[in-house]
């Protein structure tokens, strides 16, 4: 696809450390129970950080699931649209400590930013080494699928969950 045509669905986070993992768990079930109609890329980011820049910066639309630390309860659902998520987390020191959101601001700096961004996530009760999620997180998940099938569905690009 050329630059800034990609339309991407990406789960991030580490499937070792609990619900840390949310995000990449979330990708393959919606992956799995979506009726996509057009050409989205359902993409497992992990803990790839600065390596991602180059994907932001080719994406039209861009979904992202992930565990988020918005200092909620565990367990609650945070959903923010491209004007509301915060581009720098603060000045780090190494590129290994880059956050996602920082990525993103190096996309939004350097002009290949997405035209349409938003942020599905869910706060961690636990992101202890294990796998699986904690109970807090598992049951938000369908909250979490039918959230991001109606920003697919705006998008146009996809029909309805069935039975989620």
């Amino acid at each position: 696809m050329t630059v800034g045509q990609r339309r991407v669905v990406l789960g991030l986070g580490n499937t070792l450390n609990t619900d840390e993992g949310l995000g990449v768990h979330a990708l393959t079930l919606l992956q799995r129970e979506t009726g996509v109609r057009t050409s989205v890329e359902f993409l497992d980011g992990g803990t790839l950080g600065l390596n991602l820049l180059p994907l932001i910066e080719e994406t039209s639309h861009l979904l992202l699931l992930d565990a988020v630390n918005a200092g909620g309860d565990p367990g609650s659902v945070v959903e923010l649209s491209k004007e509301q998520i915060p581009l720098f987390a603060g000045v780090k020191l190494s590129q290994h400590q880059l956050t996602f959101q920082e990525v993103l601001g190096l996309a939004f700096v350097r002009g290949k930013f997405p035209e349409h961004l938003h942020l599905i996530g869910v706060q961690p009760a636990d992101i202890s080494i294990g796998v699986g999620m904690s109970d807090a997180v598992l049951r938000v998940l369908p909250d979490v699928l039918k959230r991001a099938e109606r920003i697919l569905t705006e998008w146009g690009f996809v029909t309805p969950l069935k039975g989620v």
